[in-house]
């Protein structure tokens, strides 16, 4: 006990034969002291390596001072836990190394690795494959094995994560039907490629498919999203990825609109990314779509709302355009209680967002509505019928031209429309 404690304590070095001593002593918990020690000596731990107690073999399995022969020994060890803790230390001096390997501690360290690869308790190649997902320079026959491995748990993070597998080993695998639940942990890579999204979407597998449409990185080409928007119309897991995509071809959009649920078409009519022409049509669409459909309630009401404002918006740009949207043409709509084209005039003409203007509805702001007819270049005679039919405010809440204009200052009016955007 004296030499145990004086091993602890660092009173003074123990020599190595009295750690080998200590190494023979029949206590378990002896050995395992040494075992754990971080300076302990190669000699000592590759002996322990040996140990008829695998607790204490474990503890060299973890001890970073163990040499590249004993953690060899250790891959091989009959303890699974044994090999679990080894597996999470060697992944940790993985780096840089390869089959090729010429010299003897960098070469057994690789075997150790590679043995551990090969093992056959899953959870010991698993918590290998969690360690090395993303380490840029771990060997790749290692991770390649990994990668093909027989059970997701282990195949999965290195196929998601790892750095190391080419576009050529990911295409390889998709090829070789691999085992279920690989296609889509390649789906959920980061900025998978063309021609891996390409090789993913000429399969059967409708759940990977599925993730790739919802993985905003993937880079998938026009043409094989028109394919599977082709294909989509009986496969509903698809439907809300498709019509989320980041950039979606109008004519992929269009198509989208003709069988969706309702409630992703309020999606589709809220696009900002499709040309004009295109959102004309998907608006004209979801309207026809949503006067088809047996559908009630919130769903429909806003989705055919969104629908309407869109087309409004693009009717008063195109006017805009050429020079039509004037005060007669808003009054005419206000008449006809055409509130969404009224809401979108007044946001093309004040280079305001439409929910600007609709902020200052629902508010009934008088002092906001001024100042967006102001900004638009609107007359106070057209904005005293905006407050009394848009805002529908009563005579008392209405403000009146003061001296034949607007009864604010400019900078008042601009401190209104930077509150109503804020």
């Amino acid at each position: 006990m004296s030499l145990l404690k004086r091993l602890l304590g660092g009173d003074r070095k123990v020599t190595y034969e009295e750690a080998r001593d200590l190494a023979a002593d029949p206590d378990p918990a002896v050995r395992s002291k040494l075992a754990g020690h971080p300076e302990m000596r190669a000699e000592i731990l590759y002996f322990l390596a040996e140990d008829s107690d695998p607790d204490v073999r474990r503890l060299v399995a973890a001890n970073p001072g163990t040499p590249a022969q004993a953690n060899l020994l250790l891959a091989r060890d009959i303890d699974a836990a044994v090999r679990q803790d080894l597996a999470m230390k060697i992944a940790r001096v993985a780096r840089g190394l390869t089959a090729q390997e010429q010299d003897r501690l960098r070469r057994a360290a690789y075997e150790a690795l590679e043995t551990l690869a090969r093992d056959q308790i899953t959870r010991v190649r698993e918590i290998l494959s969690q360690a090395l997902k993303d380490v840029a320079d771990a060997p790749p026959e290692v991770i390649g094995r990994l990668a093909r491995d027989a059970e997701i748990a282990v195949a999965g993070p290195v196929l998601q994560y790892s750095p190391v597998l080419t576009d050529e080993d990911l295409l390889e695998i998709i090829a070789s039907s691999p085992i279920p639940g690989a296609l889509t942990a390649i789906s959920k890579r980061d900025g998978v490629n063309v021609r891996v999204a390409d090789a993913i979407a000429a399969t059967d597998d409708t759940d990977a498919i599925a993730v790739l449409l919802g993985n905003a990185s993937a880079q998938i080409r026009e043409e094989t999203l028109d394919r599977l928007v082709d294909r989509a119309v009986d496969i509903e897991a698809w439907h809300q990825p498709l019509v989320n995509r980041p950039s979606l071809p109008s004519k992929a959009a269009i198509k989208l609109a003709r069988f969706v649920a309702a409630n992703l078409l309020q999606g589709l009519a809220l696009r900002n990314d499709l040309d004009t022409a295109a959102t004309a049509a998907v608006a004209a669409a979801v309207r026809k779509r949503l006067d088809e459909l047996e559908v009630q309630g919130p769903a429909k009401g806003e989705a055919k709302r969104a629908a309407d404002e869109e087309a409004a918006l693009i009717r008063a740009r195109h006017l805009h355009a050429q020079h039509q949207l004037n005060e007669s043409t808003i009054d005419t709509a206000l008449s006809g209680n055409d509130i969404a084209f009224v809401t979108a005039s007044l946001a093309v003409l004040a280079e305001l967002s439409p929910k600007v203007i609709k902020k200052t509805v629902e508010t009934q702001s008088a002092k906001g509505m001024v100042s967006i007819a102001w900004k638009a270049g609107l007359s106070m005679s057209l904005c005293m019928t905006l407050q009394s039919r848009l805002l529908k405010l009563p005579a008392s809440r209405t403000l009146h031209a003061r001296d034949g204009g607007f009864p604010l200052s400019p900078d008042e009016m601009t401190w209104q429309l930077e509150f109503l955007a804020d």
